[in-house]
């Protein structure tokens, strides 16, 4: 057993962020605030998850932010890692270990998955490390 088994079976729910319903990124609010007790950013700046261009800026503008930094090499856990949907990145998953994920599938519930192969493997485009854990890890 895992900490990611607590979290498989969440339902997707456009804007979530709480256990009710989550989008790709309430999923990682959730994950999160619950193991971590790290409070994410809502990033409600899109009026449903389906606006990927929206979802997409507001990744963009995450890569820029002081609170992730990007990782070189092997995701750890609890890294986020982006995805493109099309020519746009708009999907996130939760790095469990290094090529094995937890995201919001298809719009149905939360899952783990692989993204080192198969359909995920040539979307990703990069981990990246929340500043919180990057300092913990010096420690």
């Amino acid at each position: 057993m895992t900490w990611s088994d607590r979290f498989i079976g969440i339902p997707h729910g456009d804007l979530g962020r709480d256990r009710a319903g989550c989008d790709c990124w309430g999923l990682a609010c959730v994950i999160y605030r619950e193991e971590l007790a790290i409070s994410l950013p809502d990033y409600l700046g899109y009026s449903s998850a389906a606006e990927q261009g929206e979802v997409a800026a507001l990744m963009d503008g995450a890569e820029t932010s002081p609170l992730w930094l990007p990782v070189e090499g092997p995701g750890i856990a609890f890294d986020i890692a982006v995805f493109r949907r099309g020519r746009l990145r708009s999907h996130v998953g939760i790095v469990v270990r290094h090529g094995v994920m937890i995201h919001m599938a298809d719009r149905r519930a939360a899952v783990l998955e692989a993204y080192d192969n198969g359909r995920w493997k040539h979307r990703f485009t990069g981990h990246y490390r929340h500043v919180d854990l990057v300092s913990e890890a010096r420690r």
